[in-house]
């Protein structure tokens, strides 16, 4: 692909594939925090994030850009969506939404069923993508993934960016984590909109665990394409940090007890006032990317030993 005559350029670390925009502007690093919103029940925070839509919804006129979280995170939050798609209740709302997902395992045919495309649509439903104004996944049937990527980006700068990024926190090695899938050491940094990172087996093993236990229709073929997934397409730093939002949910540390050291691990993390320590810290531990956004919810439940 080229991409001299785009508004993207284009930076190798390590065979991460990183995308950024020539026009971005020189990011300040200032590190926020997190302060955790407990709450009861995986119900809760479901509610909480639909709340934050409406927030957004009602502080805003016109169309309103969403990222969607896959997993477990926002599984309640797809529920109720659908709910409300089933009914008119908020048919109003649903036809400003653009709706875009974060992160996705390539090459791999969009009909998938480890795909996050095809957990989206069993959750929320029909009725949801009738209704919605777009939905924009990442291509991963393409053998140019950069270029699909750059379309896909195109579309998303357009619309102006994302009013919200609804996002996790994945627990990696050395008590680190991931967001979107901004992995350790991938060489991210704050003007990278996207990349596309090189994936591990141990990484589709956990995928592909996640989806069987999640309920995902599957068969032998799919298991099959995904396990020959070569890479990861996400969102990058940047992407994140020009959100309007950022609504992120910790609400499986019971199945995935690592969550529990990692969370703690990004709460309890000062980054350096030192840029390039600060960008060593980053890259060892994405999660932290959180803290430099200025507009941040994190809602978790008990089990994160809070």
């Amino acid at each position: 692909m080229n991409t001299n005559n785009s508004q993207f350029t284009k930076y190798e670390d390590n065979n991460n594939v990183w995308l950024s925009q020539k026009n971005n502007q020189e990011f300040n690093f200032t590190d926020y925090g997190v302060t955790p919103t407990i709450l009861e029940s995986e119900a809760q925070v479901g509610q909480s994030m639909l709340n934050e839509l409406y927030s957004t919804a009602a502080s805003k006129e016109g169309d309103i850009n969403i990222a969607l979280l896959g997993g477990r995170g926002a599984q309640e939050l797809h529920r109720l969506l659908g709910a409300l798609a089933k009914s008119t209740k908020e048919d109003s709302l649903l036809a400003r939404l653009n709706v875009f997902t974060q992160d996705a395992l390539a090459p791999m045919g969009m009909s998938n069923g480890f795909s996050f495309v095809r957990d989206f649509e069993r959750i929320l439903g029909d009725d949801f993508f009738k209704k919605i104004k777009s939905f924009t996944p990442m291509r991963t049937d393409t053998k140019d993934l950069e270029s699909a990527l750059i379309e896909y980006l195109n579309k998303l700068e357009a619309l102006g960016g994302l009013d919200i990024f609804f996002i996790g926190h994945g627990p990696e090695e050395n008590h680190a984590s991931h967001l979107a899938y901004i992995k350790p050491f991938s060489g991210a940094q704050s003007h990278h909109v996207a990349g596309i990172i090189p994936i591990s087996s141990s990484i589709l093993e956990h995928h592909i665990s996640k989806f069987k236990a999640g309920g995902s229709v599957v068969n032998t073929s799919d298991e099959k394409e995904c396990r020959s997934a070569k890479y990861i397409l996400t969102l990058g730093p940047a992407a994140i940090l020009q959100a309007k939002k950022i609504v992120q949910s910790v609400v499986d540390a019971d199945s995935s007890p690592a969550k529990i050291k990692t969370y703690a691990n990004v709460l309890n993390t000062q980054l350096s006032s030192n840029k390039e320590e600060a960008m060593q810290q980053l890259n060892t531990n994405p999660g932290l990317w959180i803290k430099l956004h200025p507009n941040a919810k994190s809602f978790v439940l008990p089990s994160l030993g809070l």
